[in-house]
């Protein structure tokens, strides 16, 4: 991601820029970070991860919510926009909006070459000190690679990994399970289509 060539930018500001832009954008501390654009395998990831838990989240007090719906982080006051939101329960709006929210349970990034490094350093700080995240997974687009970092109830976070498509992901705050297969079908690897080529 790369910050527009701003000033210091209000929050309101930021909010009009949203309304009218045809890209989503991250906002903290004043600067707007414009968000790149997603490749065929990261949105058939983020298709296929939705419907999975649409269907196992019928009827049950949690819902997935994909990219459109942005979240606050309380804390450090950073804006942004997670591929994938479960929340629990009754959404928690920020003041005056109703495309913002505060209490996910579960977040999903899909892994991009320009956003892997962020969203597993400091993107994973922030959203650390959200209160009701339980879990967190990052998805490679790449490879068959998931990683699931679940709070303890000591506060730290641990790391489980997954690589091949005959595993489940279990996400037991939301008691769901994600088979890779389902989670990776239709996305080709650039290895695989290169492994076989001819002379």
């Amino acid at each position: 991601m790369t910050a527009l060539p701003n000033n210091f930018v209000s929050l309101e500001d930021y909010f009009r820029l949203e309304e009218t832009s045809d890209i989503k954008h991250e906002y903290f501390a004043g600067v707007i970070y414009d968000m790149t654009g997603a490749s065929f395998a990261h949105n058939a990831i983020v298709m296929n991860l939705s419907g999975q838990l649409y269907q196992q989240l019928r009827g049950k007090p949690c819902r997935p919510f994909a990219i459109d719906l942005r979240v606050k982080i309380e804390t450090t006051f950073l804006y942004t926009y997670p591929d994938i939101m479960v929340i629990c329960g009754q959404p928690q709006f920020v003041e005056g909006r109703n495309d913002t929210v505060t209490n996910p349970t579960v977040i999903i990034e899909v892994l991009s070459p320009s956003t892997e490094a962020y969203d597993r350093g400091k993107k994973f700080q922030h959203y650390r000190t959200i209160e009701s995240l339980q879990e967190y997974l990052l998805v490679a687009q790449d490879a068959v690679h998931v990683e699931r970092y679940t709070r303890q109830p000591a506060g730290e976070w641990l790391l489980r990994e997954f690589n091949t498509l005959e595993e489940d992901v279990p996400l037991a705050a939301i008691d769901c399970v994600l088979p890779l297969a389902a989670v990776y079908e239709g996305v080709t690897f650039e290895e695989e289509d290169t492994a076989t080529s001819g002379e």
